[in-house]
């Protein structure tokens, strides 16, 4: 009789197993332009001028897993893998993945029945319904009972609340990957912008340092002519002056270099008193000849941002099924079978085993409005994610089309800078030999110097910024897709 009991009950419990109620979680709409920017980008272009380096770019392309290697910098190439291996920012969002994953597992575990050993030991007086068999004035007999054995309650998911837990916690599982996979592109994209900015500003310092030089040589000739007295005192504190103005422009820039070179040892996880690694020289970079640019409908499906954003969106929406099934009865089936004596010794004699079985359900009644706000909230909520999800592509698509634009402004300066410092150098020389000579004044020789340092420290930071908005671009096409960033 109790098996057939339990037969129906399982076969109405399974009828009722389609009654989950709740969303079903759809991909959000996102915009798919059919370009990045108004103009198409042209498939080959910035051409930056004579002996300048071009690039191509190929549309429709994916970069590299190890997008980086496209400078053919091999130093930065062990800065990467060190990052990688040792950056904390890394460490910690592979822990939060785990922690995602475990809760994952647990949520799982209400499909199961949850089984139990309980053993008891107890000391009472009864039972009270034997009062009226005992002799009169007789008090209730004080007794040991011990009892020993498994327990199995279980919770049929009928309107799905275990499966919209399970959702939840998969979605925000994903989020987190994707999330690692976002870490690891952002690390890998510092690391080649500080490398560049290190090795620009070092190269900065150089050339300060030989404009420094020059000021010294000048200074050295306006006092031969003074000595000789073809030249006015005045110019000695001028020439003085410029040597003075020029060497200040060295701490500040040595200052940048060991901030950069700090910020560059955190992100390999070291202290910066203890990194003693190489720096990669700017002549070591090689701009990459060709930019694989995704496709904006394909970018859409693998930047991780962006897939963080959708995971959420899946979360968020999986929530929403949680609030609405708690707003339904709550099943709870129950057995245990144990065994149960006055004292140890007979806990597994003949006639001590106990069992039971139980059903019960629990319906919100009345909850002062409490469930339906929860749904409110869950639901508001959504729609949040699903905006933030729509300006994470909004935004990506920005950053592309900003830092193709940049690129070919990048070419444009460089060109111009190399033709200025070319032209700067050539009439430093012409004005220390008419000044040398006597055919023109210390102003014109000072401007001549002036325009000289710019157009040589213009050149190495249009040269670094060309290498950091070509790294920039690969960084917002999504960077590296491996099974490596999954785990």
């Amino acid at each position: 009789m109790v098996e057939h009991s339990l037969l129906k009950s399982a076969a109405a419990l399974a009828l009722l197993a389609g009654c989950a109620v709740g969303p079903r979680f759809a991909p959000p709409d996102a915009p798919h332009p059919g370009s990045y920017t108004p103009h198409p980008v042209p498939a080959v272009g910035w051409i930056a001028g004579s002996g300048e380096p071009a690039q191509r770019v190929a549309m429709g392309e994916a970069p590299p897993a190890a997008w980086w290697r496209l400078f053919h910098c091999a130093s930065l190439d062990g800065l990467i893998e060190r990052a990688d291996a040792r950056n904390q920012t890394l460490d910690a969002a592979r822990a939060t993945l785990a922690e995602a994953r475990a809760a994952v597992s647990e949520a799982r575990g209400g499909y199961l029945p949850q089984v139990d050993l309980a053993a008891q030991a107890a000391r009472e007086r009864g039972p009270a319904f034997a009062r009226p068999l005992l002799p009169a004035g007789q008090r209730l007999p004080l007794y040991d009972l011990f009892s020993v054995g498994p327990s199995v309650s279980f919770a049929p998911d009928v309107f799905g609340l275990t499966a919209h837990t399970v959702a939840e916690r998969e979605a925000l599982a994903t989020m987190r990957q994707y999330e690692l996979q976002a870490a690891h592109l952002t690390l890998e994209g510092q690391v080649v912008s500080q490398s560049v900015a290190i090795a620009s500003l070092r190269l900065q310092i150089d050339t300060a340092k030989r404009i420094v030089a020059d000021d010294l040589r000048n200074l050295e000739l306006v006092r031969r002519k003074v000595a000789a007295g073809r030249a006015p005192r005045s110019d000695l504190p001028t020439a003085t002056a410029r040597l003075a103005i020029d060497r200040a422009q060295l701490p500040a820039l040595e200052q940048q270099a060991v901030v950069a070179e700090d910020a560059l040892a955190v992100l390999l996880g070291e202290a910066p008193g203890d990194w003693r690694e190489p720096r990669p020289s700017l002549a070591d970079f090689h701009l990459p000849a060709v930019l694989p640019v995704r496709l904006p409908s394909t970018l859409v499906h693998r930047r991780p941002d962006i897939l963080a954003a959708e995971a959420a969106v899946h979360a968020y929406g999986a929530a929403v099924g949680v609030a609405t099934a708690r707003m339904y009865p709550n099943i709870q089936l129950s057995a245990t079978l144990s065994t149960a004596a006055l004292t140890t010794g007979g806990l597994f004699g003949p006639g001590s085993g106990v069992w039971a079985l139980a059903g019960g359900v629990t319906a919100p009644l009345f909850h002062g409005g409490a469930l339906a706000a929860r749904r409110r909230e869950a639901v508001d909520a959504y729609r949040g994610s699903v905006a933030r999800y729509r300006q994470t592509v909004l935004l990506a698509f920005a950053q592309v089309a900003d830092t193709l634009r940049a690129l070919g402004n990048d070419a444009a300066l460089v060109a111009d800078e190399r033709a200025a410092q070319n032209a700067a150098g050539t009439a430093l020389t012409m004005q220390r030999a008419s000044y040398a000579a006597g055919r023109s004044n210390l102003l014109q020789l000072v401007d001549a110097a002036r325009s000289d340092r710019r157009a040589r420290l213009g050149l190495t930071r249009a040269e670094a910024q060309r290498l950091v908005d070509s790294a920039q671009l690969l960084v917002a096409m999504g960077g590296r897709w491996s099974q490596e960033s999954n785990r």
